[in-house]
């Protein structure tokens, strides 16, 4: 079984695709923050590229699914935050 860390859950996180710009949230600079607790609680912080963006409920939902499916991973707590504003400096080099 894959030990439970900060990496398997952002690998997990590249599967979760800004349907509107096609990069996932990692490459995208969207993830801000993962911590993982006793007991399998999985805090993901993670910001949009503008408030009010139609695809927060999908991309919740997308971080909710592929975390919670990871050996280990008993809840998924996605919270999103608006600082620091994300900006396109934040994708990762040579992804655009």
């Amino acid at each position: 079984m894959t030990e439970l860390t900060t990496d398997t859950v952002y690998d997990a996180l590249r599967d979760v695709i800004d349907p509107e710009i096609g990069l996932d949230i990692v490459t995208l600079g969207l993830v801000y923050d993962v911590a993982i607790y006793e007991g399998g609680l999985v805090d993901v912080t993670f910001t949009l590229t503008t408030r009010g963006c139609p695809m927060e409920r999908a991309i919740r939902g997308g971080i909710e699914q592929a975390v919670g499916q990871l050996p280990g991973v008993t809840d998924v707590a996605a919270q999103i935050v608006w600082e620091p504003r994300w900006n396109p400096s934040m994708v990762a080099e040579g992804a655009l």
